[in-house]
């Protein structure tokens, strides 16, 4: 399977900010063609790519003032390269973070969920998430947290990963944010997903219900929102004019848009 990915946008950028871009394709990935410009009024723009702590990469541009254009595509294959596993990086992924208060809402997992154990406690929490919560992008904000949407049981694909990941680590389960390009997702744009390290290994699942895990393609992975935003600045301002997504898999000639409904939910999977 072969999957196709694309990121069109422009910012309007103040002169001399500093724009750091989260978009090109996880390297763990087996890319097979891939291409990304800054164009500025025509001309390219100069860009420093830099490894994330994750291993992602990481774009960083410094423009002028104006209109900055941004083109990426990429075609990903199969598999993914293993990723090595280190006690320290699981660590990281059972604390509380910014977004995914799992001390806040520890006593609440523990009545939910206490005596389940790998896949059958991601299962259980997964269910929990997606029918507690409403997707509703007009009922959420940037900086909600997982408290605040189990508050408000309102939110988008990010607000449903925090409250997985909280929940997950409140049961002493590591568990990241993913932000990734997702085949098949309608409306298409980027997208966030879980993963929990159930049964010594890495294991996606996706609370939304809105995508085939198995399709997904990794941009980033942290411990929350704010360490996978597909752009942040310093010392001035950016402001986002136009943005288009799209993610595919390719048979042939033929394009495909996987169906979430054709994925069984109650196996474990991993992003490939």
């Amino acid at each position: 399977m072969t999957r196709l990915v694309r990121c069109s946008m422009v910012q309007e950028v103040d002169p001399q900010v500093d724009l750091i871009f989260s978009i090109a394709v996880h390297p763990s990935h087996r890319i097979e063609s891939e291409s990304l410009t800054f164009t500025m009024a025509g001309e390219p723009v100069d860009a420093r790519e830099l490894i994330n702590v994750d291993g992602g990469r990481l774009h960083r541009v410094i423009p002028n003032a104006g209109l900055l254009e941004i083109e990426y595509q990429a075609t990903v294959g199969h598999p993914a390269a293993a990723e090595p596993i280190t006690e320290t990086g699981l660590m990281q992924y059972q604390r509380p973070s910014r977004y995914a208060e799992s001390d806040v809402l520890f006593r609440h997992a523990r009545s939910l969920f206490t005596g389940l154990t790998g896949s059958a406690l991601l299962n259980a929490v997964a269910e929990y998430v997606n029918t507690t919560l409403t997707y509703s992008p007009a009922n959420t904000t940037p900086t909600d947290s997982a408290v605040t949407t189990l508050n408000t049981q309102h939110g988008v694909c990010r607000d449903f990963s925090h409250l997985t990941i909280a929940l997950l680590r409140a049961m002493d389960v590591p568990a990241r944010y993913v932000a990734c390009y997702a085949p098949g997702l309608v409306p298409m744009d980027f997208h966030a997903v879980t993963e929990a390290f159930v049964d010594g290994a890495w294991h996606v699942v996706d609370t939304t219900g809105l995508t085939d895990p198995t399709a997904l393609v990794r941009i980033s992975s942290g411990r929350d929102a704010a360490d996978c935003a597909f752009l942040t600045f310093h010392g001035g301002s950016a402001r986002l004019k136009r943005m288009r997504i799209d993610a595919w898999v390719q048979q042939g000639e033929e394009r495909i848009d996987p169906s979430p409904l054709a994925f069984d939910r109650s196996r474990l999977a991993r992003i490939s």
